[in-house]
């Protein structure tokens, strides 16, 4: 066996979005006694791709027990470390790796997320800046610190400046642009971030990232001649894109077309059968239009349901725990403003898998979800619709965050593309907010995020309450209606999907 072909062979599998196969193929590199550096790091890369993170840690760990005067494997340990939300240790593994020698912008960058995560804002831009000093164009880690920056101190300017040095730097123009573009309208400044995706779309014609950036934007102006235009113009460079269908059918319900969009959707999804956006938007034109598919896949009464937590073991009350864990994740909340790239809006979010946490509040919620989990996928049984026929009767957590929520503060109406459930659990709610007529405060369902023709309204409510876990399918449109009482709320969410 020629290892570094299978190596090779692997890479390409994944970059075709193929991580299973890759996955088989480099489990084939690690059988033996001994396998290699290489073929550790490879088989643990794959397991990564495929979302299965806590079992390539195993094999980065082999790697640091067999190399551990090598510091790519001190690195390759620190980023899968990070991926668990493990900050702390992955922060001394990247300087176990520096003190080895490696002086990698990415090593840097791995650095600087840990850092953020384990709440050393200062050093982690510090780490930053490291980064872009090693390679400066990368756009990932110049719009990770510019949005560091953002959240950390509001400063649009700033936040602007990383960006626009990193251009500078021979970073490639549509992520950058589309970053500030993201942090304008996340500054409140839509028109100014429309302007900038309008002339970009005139200097780099045809790139399809930009062109469906400019839709969204229109979209939420609610400019759709120029939503239709930009989608035209994508179609011309890909009409068979997956988000040119998805952007094309969005188009479509804004203009009164749902049967059109539905079809799109439909061939879409017969090449994505499993892509939680195209079923979102499916559900959405098919409420549009009509189409007893939405029944099939927002059957609120079966789908979405609340359950109300277990006391912890180790806690006398639900009261106490939530009076624990809601110090815990008061502790992360130390952002000024809301990330720019998510739904929440007058609000914190944090941006680690809240999972890898060894707070021992925030360990006992991962473990007191499990049954209500378990009940959950019970009760929705197995079927031949997109969420039925994927359950397992088992999982794991793919993301999880905490957010918390100002007077004022809401979610923007979305869906979770890389989840199959998802979740809303209340540490601390607007109780006042929760008992006016308008449900201020309430998590919704149905209600698209943008215009629709006819209007959609939401379809479905829950009222929330300290210690109730909401539970629904990922592609399904939620969010938080507006509260204008002087209160707050504090949540944990995530995002769960099959395994085995």
């Amino acid at each position: 066996m020629n290892e570094a072909a299978e190596i090779r062979r692997a890479e390409t599998l994944m970059a075709q979005g193929k991580a299973g196969e890759a996955v088989a193929l480099t489990a084939g590199l690690v059988v033996s006694r001994t396998p290699s550096h290489l073929a550790l790091a490879a088989h643990a890369g794959a397991l990564k791709a495929a979302g299965r993170r806590e079992e390539a840690l195993a094999f980065d760990v082999q790697a640091i027990e067999r190399f551990a005067s090598s510091p790519i494997a001190w690195h390759n340990l620190a980023a899968t470390l990070g991926d668990l939300g493990r900050a702390g240790e992955a922060v001394k593994a990247c300087e176990k790796a520096f003190t080895l020698g490696l002086d990698a912008s990415q090593t840097w960058g791995v650095y600087a997320r840990a850092l953020q995560a384990a709440g050393d804002h200062e050093r982690a831009e510090y780490a930053y800046r490291q980064s872009l000093m090693r390679a400066g164009g990368d756009p990932a880690v110049a719009s990770e610190l510019a949005d560091l920056i953002w959240m950390g101190r509001g400063d649009v300017a700033a936040a602007e400046t990383v960006l626009d040095s990193a251009f500078h730097a021979g970073g490639p123009p549509p992520p950058l642009l589309l970053a500030k573009a993201t942090l304008f309208e996340a500054a409140g400044d839509p028109s100014r971030a429309a302007a900038l995706l309008e002339a970009a779309t005139q200097q780099i014609p045809g790139d399809l990232s930009l062109l469906t950036g400019a839709a969204q934007i229109a979209l939420r102006m609610e400019r759709l001649e120029d939503a239709q235009r930009y989608v035209e113009a994508a179609r011309a460079v890909d009409p068979n894109a997956r988000s040119v269908a998805q952007h094309s059918a969005i188009v479509d319900l804004a203009l009164g077309r749902p049967d059109e969009a539905l079809a799109t959707l439909r061939m879409a999804l017969a090449r994505y059968p499993d892509d939680q956006s195209l079923w979102g938007w499916a559900a959405t034109a098919a409420r549009a239009a009509g189409d007893p598919l939405y029944d099939q896949l927002c059957d609120y009464e079966a789908m979405v349901a609340a359950y109300d937590l277990e006391t912890p073991e180790g806690w006398p009350s639900l009261d106490m725990f939530l009076g624990d864990l809601g110090k815990a994740l008061k502790i992360l909340h130390r952002y000024a403003q809301h990330p720019s790239n998510q739904s929440l809006r007058h609000g914190s979010q944090t941006l680690h898998l809240l999972s890898g946490s060894d707070d021992p509040a925030v360990r006992a919620f991962f473990q007191a979800i499990d049954a209500p989990l378990r009940q959950h996928m019970a009760k929705l049984g197995r079927g031949e619709d997109p969420l039925r026929r994927r359950n397992t009767l088992d999982y794991r957590i793919q993301g999880a965050w905490s957010v918390r929520l100002r007077p004022g503060g809401f979610h923007r109406d979305h869906f979770h593309p890389e989840g199959w459930l998802s979740s809303a659990f209340y540490v601390e709610t607007p109780d006042a907010a929760l008992e006016m007529h308008d449900r201020q405060g309430w998590i919704r369902f149905g209600k698209p995020p943008f215009v629709t023709r006819p209007p959609m309204e939401p379809d479905h409510y829950v009222k929330p309450k300290p210690g109730r876990l909401v539970l629904f399918p990922s592609y399904m449109w939620h969010g938080t209606v507006p509260f204008t009482t002087d209160e707050s709320r504090l949540t944990i969410a995530f995002d769960a999907v099959p395994k085995g």
